[in-house]
């Protein structure tokens, strides 16, 4: 390590330690570097730019941020959780479930963890502990452990920018997240089963089932909106990018003509708040993109991979290795710094192993989402206790058996990489050998 980058990675932890927002923190670190090698510091600029104007998949960030907003300001919200309640409502700890269903349903529309836990999950909360039925705790944690999943089911923020850093199909990635997605809603429906047993939840009112042909006509235009994206992306009709702007524009004339429920002035605050959230993003993929600048300047991604090769490392430990670590960095780092500064350096060496990269991609972001409600840093905690206002340590107390089962699910989605990988080779993906 040179000394160089040495001062930028103190530079860097320095300012995070000292709760300065992460972006800023990489920005200047790296212009350290760059002053500390006497490289001028125009070259930031080159880097941030080029980097911007080669990436037209980043494009795709702030319209599904708009779509989701969208989303959470209409009444389109309030039409799924009534078709999840008619749906799911009836069993034991069937708020518990509708809240599961509701994010995998939602997950088709968002592509983000926080617009899930913010928007749908405030409301379940609110049903789940007016009711009197369940602990405030437990309402706010499966609500946090069931937005997870948002980024797994496409559309997916977090796997944009992945595929930004590793140059793998969006398409695909897309693809390869369904069934993990589906996968991490079942293991979490089966906790919350057991536990409403366990605990004794009791049942709800359930909706009567001639109710259920009126509740699913007034879900469907809703429903409609995965449909109309996955079918744009691999139809061949619209790239990612444009499939983004599709869904910001049905969400619009959902919200706006069909279901009426969004005005001009409601319409205009969902913009800035989607400028604001985009900028916060966008501010880290451009620290993002000038550190790792730096980090190919020092060639550490290439020493990485000659060292791991030196030590004959097996695929399969070294994807259980580099999940442990990320598990670990998911307690004190956000996703998308983890996405953009860390997981670039282990794709060398995944290249070398012959390690399929849609395969690492969906179980890194899945990595990275159970990371979001990891103590002590669990962003998704941080959201729910702001919008609700329930204490930090009544959430923590109940999430840790909501981690445990989607560590486990993480586990067979490493150990069994067909569950990422199934969908897409039935679309033409041809995966490395394994």
């Amino acid at each position: 390590m040179t000394l160089e980058f040495f001062l930028c990675i103190v530079t860097l932890f320095v300012i995070a330690g000292i709760g300065a927002p992460i972006a800023y923190a990489i920005i200047v670190s790296s212009i350290v570097y760059l002053a500390a090698s006497d490289q001028s510091i125009g070259i930031a600029g080159k880097v941030l730019m080029d980097g911007l104007y080669q990436s037209f998949i980043i494009l795709a960030v702030p319209l599904f941020i708009v779509a989701a907003n969208i989303m959470n300001a209409g009444t389109i919200t309030d039409r799924l959780l009534r078709f999840c309640i008619a749906l799911v409502g009836r069993f034991r700890g069937g708020l518990g479930h509708v809240n599961v269903v509701a994010s995998l349903i939602f997950s088709g529309m968002s592509g983000s963890a926080v617009a899930d836990a913010a928007g749908i999950g405030k409301i379940i909360i609110d049903m789940m502990t007016k009711s009197g039925k369940y602990p405030r705790g437990y309402a706010a944690a499966i609500t946090a452990a069931s937005a997870t999943i948002g980024p797994i089911i496409p559309p997916s923020i977090p796997m944009v920018l992945y595929a930004l850093v590793s140059n793998t199909s969006i398409g695909y990635l897309f693809l390869g997240g369904i069934t993990p997605g589906l996968l991490m809603g079942a293991v979490l429906m089966m906790m919350n089963s057991w536990l409403a047993h366990r605990r004794g939840f009791a049942l709800e009112e359930p909706i009567p089932i001639r109710q259920l042909p009126r509740i699913t006509v007034n879900a469907v235009p809703a429903l409609m909106m995965p449909v109309i994206l996955l079918y744009g992306i691999y139809g061949g009709v619209t790239t990612p990018t444009e499939a983004a702007a599709v869904a910001a524009a049905y969400a619009l004339v959902l919200a706006a003509l069909f279901y009426r429920s969004l005005s001009f002035k409601k319409f205009y605050s969902i913009l800035v708040e989607s400028a604001r959230s985009s900028a916060a993003i966008g501010l880290v993929i451009g620290g993002a993109l000038i550190l790792n600048y730096v980090v190919a300047s020092e060639n550490i991604p290439s020493r990485m991979a000659l060292a791991l090769a030196g030590l004959n490392v097996s695929p399969l430990v070294f994807i259980l290795g580099v999940n442990v670590l990320l598990l670990v960095l998911g307690c004190v780092l956000d996703a998308t710094t983890i996405i953009l500064v860390i997981i670039p350096l282990f794709i060398p060496t995944c290249v070398h192993l012959e390690i399929d990269l849609v395969h690492f991609g969906v179980v890194a972001v899945v990595n990275c989402m159970i990371g979001l409600i990891t103590p002590p840093y669990g962003i998704l905690l941080f959201v729910i206790n702001a919008v609700t206002r329930i204490p930090l340590s009544e959430i923590i107390s109940e999430i840790w058996l909501f981690i445990a089962i989607l560590i486990a699910a993480l586990l067979l989605m490493i150990l069994f990489p067909e569950i990422v990988l199934w969908l897409p080779r039935q679309f033409g993906y041809l995966p490395l050998p394994s």
